[in-house]
């Protein structure tokens, strides 16, 4: 759990950037792209990751720029990928002006249980990179290039003239 804003910010600076490069490399077409009938689509997906900033930071009491749980989600990458970057930073600048470091020992009522305020925010991180993994899955079977988030790819290893790692 995070006991510091800044601690908090330095991963979510990182994770949203690579969110970013993720729903950067959508394209119209592949937001219809799913595992199986029953799944969330590749669009359902990163939808979901836009509206997470706003439910979430709503339970917790913060007041984010992002579309609400039930709204629709766009028909392009690009909307979907622009409305994430605005909630992505409201939320910064929710957290900055509501939380400091001493109020994120502090517990408040979420899904039924008792957090801290520095688990919302270690969930809000972990639950991003969890549908983000989802993605690049969806992306690989949609024939789109994935961006190395947390390492090279194997368009990467390629690029430098070498073979990918085993």
């Amino acid at each position: 759990m995070f006991t510091t804003i800044d601690g908090f910010l330095a991963g979510w600076g990182e994770t949203t950037a690579n969110t970013q490069r993720v729903l950067n490399g959508l394209t119209d077409a592949s937001l219809a792209r799913q595992v199986s009938p029953e799944g969330r689509t590749l669009g359902r997906i990163a939808w979901h990751l836009v509206t997470t900033l706003g439910e979430m930071g709503e339970k917790a009491g913060l007041a984010v720029d992002a579309p609400p749980e039930d709204a629709p989600a766009p028909a392009t990458a690009a909307e979907i990928g622009a409305a994430y970057r605005t909630g992505a930073a409201s939320l910064v600048k929710a957290i900055r002006g509501a939380w400091t470091d001493a109020t994120l020992a502090e517990t408040i009522p979420m899904y039924g249980e008792q957090w801290t305020r520095g688990k919302v925010i270690f969930v809000l991180l972990a639950h991003e990179i969890h549908h983000r993994g989802q993605m690049t899955v969806l992306m690989r079977q949609s024939g789109l290039r994935v961006p190395g988030v947390c390492g090279p790819v194997r368009e990467d290893w390629a690029q430098w003239g070498m073979p990918p790692a085993p």
